[in-house]
């Protein structure tokens, strides 16, 4: 599979796109005043432990407190250099009973260290831990743990083996250790110096902490530029093009310093052609937004996000089969599940997700479209758990989101619809207004009004011999003047008293 990432820079922002065979699969973008903040460390107060919700909310210096369920409570909160017991990294059960434990000792207005997790989306304010991490290129360094873990990515059991060797080898007193995928056949002496640089590093983070008041930003993590070439500029990439000479500069020599061997894979682009433009990516990000997404071979999905939950709902559309119903079926469904996934992570789709497949009758071809989906999904990054086809035809799935989605800081909500897509239709803005003069009637008795209008709204009114102005003055024997007025918002109408030329639409 080709792999190419392609970043554009300007004033205003930094646009990262992820091509998987030519086309557009994550799209990640960086602004000066919406920074990324996950892998972010403070030194916070606790505001509130509410034992209700099993959470409590630390004060880090933001507008909005940060929020820290129980079970993401280390149990070594309150003791950054101390000395653990070995832990069962598969004792998942073990480590939450700790966390709640740990979680019972909170109190209000004392400090802890924390590191956001999740950023704010809409009005809930960032969720984090209290288990700090410190990524690196080939592992992640783990303060007051002694685990190992190994990258889910990594499924040779022979290469899992020898990391883990490494891993012991190399594990500080008092830190545990996760391999990552880029580990894989890399030999102990680049993993070790990839250790060593995150304990200075932690070293460092740890003297503010000490010295620090809270609240207070005791580590920023890497930009989001800088995060995408450590995270995903892996040897499976084979380029990267940018279009900034001074951002070029500043990843090749990133690059040259933690791997050499890929810094060939760095292209400046040159052209006078929009980069965006030129690998198509415009387009891909126009038709992200809309609701329709046509395949291929004709059919189209349909996705709907709401507060709760996102539905995906395939249809055959344009498609024409050739074989029987139940071969045609598999056939939109399949190219379905691979078009979905794409969407998923292009849009960073994120919670409850339930999709309604075209109904297929045999056993065999409903797992053959949820292991396609499991397929797909594998090269997302974000953690997904999809539930096998029900008798409805519906697959169940989740999906980890850790950022606001990448189309709402592209884009606003409409400040006409508010988002709906939705505005009143003409006769339905003629029957407001005439409720609006039947309560103005009832309450005054003024028969003399002049009602601004836009001027579409204007040209419907007036429209005919018996327009529909003349209804409503015969209707309510009043004199009614409509005026245009182009500065109006869409489909929005002020009146005012004719005698006094005063505003009484709020009235």
């Amino acid at each position: 599979m080709k792999k190419d990432i392609i970043i554009n820079a300007t004033n205003e922002e930094t646009r990262i796109a992820i091509l998987e065979d030519d086309r557009l699969v994550e799209l990640f973008v960086e602004k000066p005043e919406a920074q990324r903040t996950v892998g972010d460390i403070y030194k916070g107060k606790i505001s509130r432990v509410l034992p209700g919700m099993q959470a409590a909310f630390i004060d880090i210096g933001q507008d909005q407190n940060a929020f820290l369920h129980f079970s993401d409570v280390s149990d070594a909160t309150n003791q950054f250099i101390a000395d653990l017991a070995e832990e069962d990294d598969e004792d998942e059960g073990r480590k939450r009973e700790e966390s709640f434990k740990a979680a019972r000792e909170l109190k209000q207005g004392q400090n802890i260290v924390v590191q956001i997790m999740k950023e704010p989306i809409g009005t809930k304010g960032p969720r984090v831990t209290s288990e700090i991490s410190i990524p690196g290129r080939f592992v992640v360094l783990v303060p007051n743990q002694t685990y190992i873990g190994v990258s889910r990515k990594i499924s040779n059991f022979k290469e899992k083996k020898r990391l883990r060797h490494i891993a012991r080898q190399l594990l500080p007193k008092n830190f545990g250790l996760i391999l990552r995928t880029q580990a894989e056949e890399k030999g102990e002496r680049v993993i070790a110096e990839d250790v060593k640089g995150l304990l200075k590093l932690w070293q460092k983070i740890d003297q503010k902490i000490k010295d620090a008041e809270a609240p207070f930003l005791v580590h920023k993590d890497m930009g989001l530029t800088s995060s995408i070439i450590r995270d995903l500029f892996t040897p499976d990439v084979d380029r990267v093009v940018i279009d900034s000479r001074k951002l070029s500069r500043e990843i090749s020599a990133y690059v040259r310093e933690v791997a050499p061997k890929l810094k060939h894979k760095i292209e400046y682009y040159r052209k006078q052609n929009p980069i965006f433009e030129q690998f198509g990516i415009e387009d891909e990000i126009r038709k992200s937004i809309e609701t329709k997404v046509w395949m291929k071979n004709g059919a189209y999905l349909v996705i709907e996000q709401t507060e709760a939950m996102v539905a995906i709902d395939v249809n055959s559309g344009k498609f024409i089969g050739r074989k029987d119903h139940e071969a045609n079926s598999l056939k939109i469904n399949l190219e379905a599940a691979r078009e979905f996934a794409r969407q998923a992570r292009l849009r960073d789709l994120g919670g409850l997700i339930v999709i309604d497949f075209i109904d297929v009758l045999q056993e065999e071809n409903k797992n053959k479209i949820y292991q396609e989906l499991k397929r797909e999904f594998y090269k997302d990054r974000s953690i997904t758990k999809i539930e096998e086809m029900s008798r409805f035809g519906l697959i169940e799935m989740t999906r980890q989101r850790v950022r606001p989605s990448v189309l709402h800081s592209i884009h606003e909500d409409c400040p006409q619809c508010h988002g709906t897509g939705l505005v009143p239709s003409l006769n339905t803005l003629v029957s407001e207004m005439e409720r609006w003069i039947q309560k103005y009637r009832a309450s005054r008795g003024d028969r003399r009004i002049c009602i601004r209008v836009t001027p579409e709204v204007f040209d419907y009114i007036m429209k005919g011999r018996f327009s529909r102005r003349l209804q409503l003055m015969w209707k309510y024997w009043m004199k009614i003047v409509y005026v245009k007025d182009s500065t109006l918002r869409y489909r929005e109408f002020r009146v005012f008293d004719r005698k006094n030329l005063n505003e009484i639409t709020l009235n």
